[in-house]
């Protein structure tokens, strides 16, 4: 299934190729989604493992899917009434930090946010058609997916050394290296060296989804690097280039 939002980085088109590198299915006990942004590749199998785990440090993000897998009915009433309206959409620009409001009314605030602004910067209105019906509909599916599945909100180090275990599959989307200012969470240049030296100790396996640089490359030197591609979606043109990245693993295929 798909995810039921885009995020910063989503990982919609790549899906597939990442879930091609992943160890075979029954070979790892738990997985987990440290930086899980819209979820992709979480939703991209009805379950990847007896526990799943996804991890944000966004409060916003959070709060949305936990609201989504614990009261989707009320998430739901909650928009009841959202059209594709820019109005509608710099008032829940305008609500979503007022004091008072319950979990329930931000996460709806921030689903208007995250479905009618360009390119999920979560500051500009769109200006093209959507069917907000069918995106709201689609949450009662997304709470029946997400209903074993663990929430967190947690820096990535904390997450890697809870669940860190010998079944474990840890999968990785930090921010790339030399964009962190495009997403809305702090991390800092020197966090893609703390990641890099949290994940040496890990006793489970990982597999990591980079940008294709020679920072990156020289970095994680010695693991297992597979090259891949995608479309780059952002530029608007007739024929889009490829946007390389890599596939970084402690395992082998």
């Amino acid at each position: 299934m798909d995810s039921f939002i885009s995020w910063v980085g989503g990982k919609k088109l790549l899906r597939q190729k990442i879930l091609n590198e992943f160890p075979g299915q029954g070979t790892f006990g738990r997985y987990i989604e440290v930086f899980g942004g819209a979820g992709w590749v979480l939703f991209a199998s009805e379950r990847h493992a007896k526990m799943e785990v996804y991890n944000d440090v966004n409060g916003c993000l959070v709060n949305l899917f936990r609201c989504t897998k614990y009261h989707p009915e009320a998430l739901k009433k909650e928009l009841e009434f959202t059209l594709m309206s820019r109005e509608q959409f710099f008032d829940a620009k305008g609500q979503i930090e007022v004091n008072g409001l319950t979990d329930i009314q931000r996460a709806a605030r921030f689903y208007i946010l995250i479905k009618e602004s360009f390119g999920v910067d979560i500051r500009t209105f769109r200006v093209s058609p959507k069917n907000i019906a069918n995106a709201i509909e689609y949450i009662s599916e997304v709470s029946r997916r997400l209903s074993m599945v663990v929430i967190e909100k947690q820096d990535f180090e904390r997450i890697l050394k809870t669940y860190d275990r010998k079944d474990a599959l840890f999968y990785l989307d930090p921010p790339y290296y030399e964009t962190e200012k495009y997403y809305p969470d702090r991390f800092m240049p020197e966090d893609h060296l703390r990641l890099k030296n949290a994940l040496d100790n890990v006793k489970g396996r990982f597999l990591l989804s980079y940008n294709d640089c020679e920072y990156i490359r020289g970095l994680y030197n010695g693991y297992n690097i597979v090259e891949v591609d995608r479309v780059h979606n952002l530029i608007k043109s007739e024929k889009k280039p490829r946007f390389k990245e890599l596939l970084i693993k402690n395992y082998g295929q």
